[in-house]
C-alpha cells in the first residue's frame, strides 16, 4: 500500500523534528524542506534513528519563490503540508520586525501558491497563543478574541491565520488547520532530538538547561512585579511529544474526513498556567541541580499570563495532553545532558 507523503517545513528545527518522528510512527512518508537557519542537517539523522525510517530532506529557503514551485513539480505525489518554518523570537521580531515580516509572510505565500498549482490540498500550521494577545479572561477558548498583537512575531501568526483563512474561503478544495499552541517544552525520551537554539537562547527552559550545565554563568527571569501570584509571567507549557502527536491528528483528520470546515482552528496545550518561578523550582526538583538565577527588566513583548482551555481539541480531535511539567522538564535535562556529553563532540 502506498503511503501518504507529507511535506515538513522547518522539519529538522525543535517541533518540527519531533513531528517527523511521529508521522513516520504513524506510517507515513516525511519529505523534509528546511534552511537550516536555526537548526542541524545531523538532525536527519537522529529522526532516523528513532523511528528506523530515514525522511527524504531537501535544502532551500521557501522565501525563494522558483525553489519552492520546483520541489513541488519534482514531488508531485504530496498528500499533505505542515507548515513549521518560520523565525519565533518575541524579542527578536520587536527589534527586527521586517525580517519576521519578510520571512514568516513570504515563506507562507510561495507556499500556498505553490501548493495550489500542485493541487495540493492539505495544511497544517504552526500557529500560536500568541495570536490572542493579552486576554482579557482565562483560560484563552478559541472564541476567545483576537486582540492586538504583542510582538511582530505574535502579528505574523495573525496575519497567517487570516492569509490561510481567506486561501480556504477562495478555493473550495482546500483544507487548512491552525494549531494554536502555548509553549512547547521537554525533548524525546531517547534523548537524541530537543531544543537547541542556536545562539543565545530565546526560550526559557533551553536557558535553564544551558545554565544548569555550566554553558550560561546565569539565567534572568524578565520581571517578578506581573498580577501574578509570584509576580512572574505565567505560561502553558506543553511536553513537545504531546504536540507533535497533535499534528499527527491533524494530518489524519484532513486526509480522512472530507465534512470539515475549510480552516479549523484548535487550542493545543495543557490548561494549566506555570510561572516562571514554578518552571525553575520544578526543575530544581527534577534535575537535582541548583540554578543560578536573577529578577531583570521585563522584556518588551511579553504577555503577562496566558493559558489554555482545551475541551474543544480534547472533544473534536480526540487529542489530550498526556504528560506533566516534570515529565518535560526531566527530559529537556536528560536531552542537554546527553547532547553536552555526546552528541556534540560527534563529526
Amino acid at each position: 500500500m502506498q503511503k501518504n507523503k507529507v511535506l515538513v517545513t522547518g522539519g529538522t528545527g525543535y517541533i518540527g523534528s519531533h513531528t517527523v518522528v511521529e508521522l513516520q510512527n504513524n506510517g507515513f512518508e516525511v519529505v523534509i524542506v528546511d534552511n537550516l537557519s536555526n537548526s542541524d542537517i545531523k538532525v536527519v539523522d537522529r529522526i532516523q534513528k528513532i523511528s528506523g525510517k530515514r525522511p527524504a530532506f531537501e535544502n532551500f529557503d521557501l522565501c525563494d519563490a522558483k525553489k519552492t514551485k520546483d520541489f513541488f513539480k519534482k514531488h508531485s505525489d504530496i498528500k499533505a503540508v505542515v507548515h513549521f518554518a518560520a523565525y519565533k523570537a518575541v524579542g527578536e521580531s520587536v527589534l527586527n520586525p521586517l525580517k519576521y515580516y519578510h520571512n514568516n509572510l513570504v515563506a507562507l505565500i510561495n507556499l500556498l501558491h505553490a501548493m495550489g498549482e500542485n493541487n495540493v490540498s492539505n495544511f497544517v500550521f504552526s500557529s500560536s497563543c500568541t495570536v490572542y494577545g493579552q486576554p482579557d479572561e482565562l483560560p484563552v477558548t478559541e472564541s476567545s478574541p483576537i486582540k492586538e498583537a504583542n510582538s511582530p512575531y505574535g502579528y505574523t501568526k495573525q496575519v497567517s491565520e487570516k492569509i490561510i483563512r481567506d486561501t480556504t474561503s477562495a478555493n473550495n478544495f482546500f483544507k487548512a488547520i491552525a494549531l494554536r499552541y502555548f509553549n512547547p517544552i521537554g525533548a524525546h525520551e531517547s534523548a537524541l532530538i530537543g531544543e537547541l537554539p542556536l545562539g543565545v537562547p530565546n526560550n526559557l527552559v533551553p536557558f535553564i538547561t544551558q545554565t544548569a550545565i555550566g554553558l550560561r554563568e546565569q539565567l534572568s527571569v524578565f520581571g517578578n512585579d506581573y498580577n501574578t501570584p509570584d509576580g512572574t509571567c505565567i505560561r502553558d507549557y506543553i511536553h513537545v511529544v504531546d504536540l507533535a502527536k497533535s499534528h499527527v491528528i491533524a494530518i489524519k483528520r484532513l486526509l480522512q474526513n472530507n465534512n470539515i470546515k475549510d480552516f479549523e482552528f484548535f487550542n493545543i496545550g495543557t490548561g494549566k498556567g506555570n510561572s516562571v518561578l514554578e518552571v525553575i523550582n520544578a526543575f530544581e526538583k527534577v534535575s537535582e541541580q541548583k540554578l543560578n538565577y536573577k529578577i531583570t527588566n521585563k522584556r518588551e513583548g511579553d504577555v503577562e499570563k496566558i493559558y489554555a482551555d482545551t475541551k474543544y481539541a480534547n472533544s473534536e480531535l480526540g487529542w489530550k495532553a498526556e504528560k506533566t511539567i516534570d515529565d518535560a522538564l526531566l527530559s529537556a535535562w536528560n536531552w542537554e545532558m546527553y547532547y553536552r556529553n555526546n552528541l556534540e563532540n560527534k563529526k
